[in-house]
């Protein structure tokens, strides 16, 4: 039996035919913290304008995103639009839901498993999780071999999550591989699972996030180009262009 099915996830409102997570920051850490043990072996999308694009796009990408536990709003313009129909819609970014659970897990004695980047910015970011957040226990951090995992490699990495007590596995492998990865490992692991994407780099420092009022007003996007042009262009043109033209036109998703 999916873990899911024991316990009743927040619903959902369509964004450009995307089912999004109609939550808030404080009420997924809420709904985390209460339904834990009830939602292990579960994953969580954290969408943003360029996946939920590809979900509209990929019929294979939306089963990957519908499947998860939740497909938390992290991108603004998701819960812009998602807002029109749950008013109390909000960001919930990756690095903002990973510093709010590592913040929790004195309280509920929680480990964490980092899976994903190199291991010299791993090696920053476990320097970084002691100081910040010494009352979590990690109980793995392992870089990515930057290709698709085959069947054994995957249930490997199940085992060794596993086997580390870990209650927590993030992910960050950068999207479409790190929510895919999490669909692949579901019901296949004890913990819950999140691709968090650059969430590592953030708090590792080896990537400076976007200012708060950049982020409040919508404009992460714009500093995030600002950082890395030649490797953005191109993704927040086409796939920026698409959100805005699906979500005016109501243009329907490919089935």
């Amino acid at each position: 039996m999916a873990a899911e099915s024991r316990v009743q996830a927040p619903p959902r409102v369509s964004v450009i035919g995307v089912p999004i997570t109609a939550v808030d920051l404080e009420g997924c850490v809420r709904f985390v913290e209460e339904s834990l043990d009830a939602i292990r072996g579960s994953y969580l999308c954290l969408s943003n304008a360029h996946t939920t694009v590809m979900a509209h796009d990929d019929p294979a990408y939306f089963e990957v995103q519908a499947g998860s536990l939740m497909s938390l709003p992290d991108g603004k313009p998701l819960s812009v639009v998602g807002c029109r129909s749950e008013p109390s819609m909000g960001r919930v970014t990756g690095p903002d839901l990973l510093r709010a659970l590592l913040e929790r897990s004195k309280s509920h004695g929680w480990s964490h498993y980092f899976y994903g980047n190199t291991p010299e910015n791993l090696q920053r970011l476990e320097v970084t999780l002691g100081r910040d957040y010494p009352q979590a226990r990690i109980a793995g951090l392992e870089p990515s071999v930057f290709r698709e995992l085959s069947d054994e490699e995957v249930g490997e990495l199940a085992g060794r999550v596993d086997a580390s007590g870990a209650d927590f596995l993030w992910v960050g492998i950068g999207a479409p591989r790190q929510e895919t990865l999490c669909a692949r490992l579901k019901g296949n692991t004890h913990c819950l699972m999140a691709g968090v994407g650059g969430a590592f780099n953030i708090l590792a420092g080896v990537t400076p996030g976007a200012p708060g009022w950049m982020q409040r007003v919508g404009l992460e996007w714009l500093y995030r180009l600002s950082q890395e042009p030649r490797r953005l262009f191109r993704r927040y043109a086409v796939t920026n262009t698409k959100f805005v033209f699906y979500a005016l036109t109501g243009k329907r998703r490919k089935s």
